[in-house]
């Protein structure tokens, strides 16, 4: 062997050298417990509630413990930047929803890169957000509430500045045309208990987290966010029903991981949840919750992020929107 040869063989296995403790370990996943998943909004809310129905079963298909950590707070930034700055080594997972393409719009000091600093495994599937108020409200329809809106001041309560329930409102409130100020929270639950006192106004909210309440009669649902009226509502009309253009909002939730985690890990975990979604006790107790299937490969997950991204800060330039 010529000493050129021996020298580019050398150098082939020099740069070659730092993928393979990364492949080995891609290989061995999951190896050892627990696998961490954070849910950047409080306990109890839709994302909290859907994410946990998924991570039950796809612990148990791993053979390892998944633990939950509730991270809530800033629109969901919180958790997210924690992921974004962890070990790319597949224990530790991002359990989010529509807010994640919005935190460019809503933050612009955010720490981390909502397209490029995660990889996007799987969306869980779609929830309609639906508006409710309380019942002393006497407020029973969409019309009515925007009534109200066009003729006084109106409150609406999020989950915080740039969350799903944030940009469903907002979207409504543009296409109705009335002002409302937005009281930001730091979860679902919290927004939740307000409306009910009677302390704001209205709340545009996943239906999983609402339903409950609705269904014993402490909230009054008025219409839903999607394009097609809920299963879990039927009766309840849309958005676009009611005569509002362009205000429905698509509200997904799924799972996402650092990006620089190796590409069979992410396939791996997309695989696997796929067969999770798929089982009949996950099917069942998505029904109630209003849930639609979104199947998404990670690549179109992607895509369908970045797109949202485009669309959420045109969407604060036309609300006239500002942020800090």
């Amino acid at each position: 062997m010529t000493t050129r040869r021996r020298l580019l063989q050398l150098a082939t296995c020099t740069l070659a050298a730092p993928a393979l403790p990364r492949l080995a370990r891609a290989q061995a996943w999951p190896a050892r417990q627990p696998i961490r998943a954070v849910i950047p909004f409080t306990a109890g809310s839709s994302v909290d509630v859907v994410g946990r129905i998924v991570l039950d079963p796809l612990a148990s298909q791993l053979g390892q413990t998944i633990v939950v950590e509730n991270r809530g707070g800033a629109g969901g930034t919180i958790g997210s930047a924690m992921v974004a700055k962890a070990e790319p080594d597949g224990y530790t997972l991002l359990v989010q929803a529509s807010a994640h393409s919005a935190a460019t719009a809503a933050y612009p000091g955010i720490s981390y890169d909502v397209a490029n600093d995660f990889a996007p495994v799987i969306p869980f599937g779609t929830i309609p957000n639906v508006t409710v108020v309380a019942p002393g409200r006497g407020i029973r329809t969409l019309k009515e509430l925007v009534a109200a809106g066009k003729s006084g001041s109106l409150t609406f309560a999020s989950a915080g500045i740039g969350s799903a329930t944030h940009w469903a409102a907002e979207r409504l409130r543009l296409s109705a045309g009335f002002q409302a100020v937005h009281v930001p929270f730091r979860g679902g639950v919290e927004g939740l208990t307000e409306v009910m006192a009677g302390r704001v106004d209205f709340f545009c909210v996943g239906i999983s987290s609402a339903l409950g309440f609705i269904r014993d009669g402490r909230l009054v649902p008025l219409a839903v966010s999607s394009r097609t009226r809920s299963t879990a509502l039927p009766d309840v009309p849309t958005t676009l029903e009611a005569g509002y253009p362009d205000s429905d909002y698509t509200y997904w939730m799924g799972m996402l991981i650092a990006a620089a985690t190796p590409r069979a890990i992410v396939e791996r975990l997309y695989q696997e949840t796929r067969v999770a979604l798929a089982l009949p006790a996950v099917v069942e107790k998505f029904k109630p919750q209003g849930i639609e299937p979104m199947p998404l490969t990670p690549a179109e997950f992607d895509a369908l992020i970045r797109k949202e991204i485009v669309a959420n800060v045109a969407l604060v330039k036309a609300a006239g929107l500002k942020f800090n």
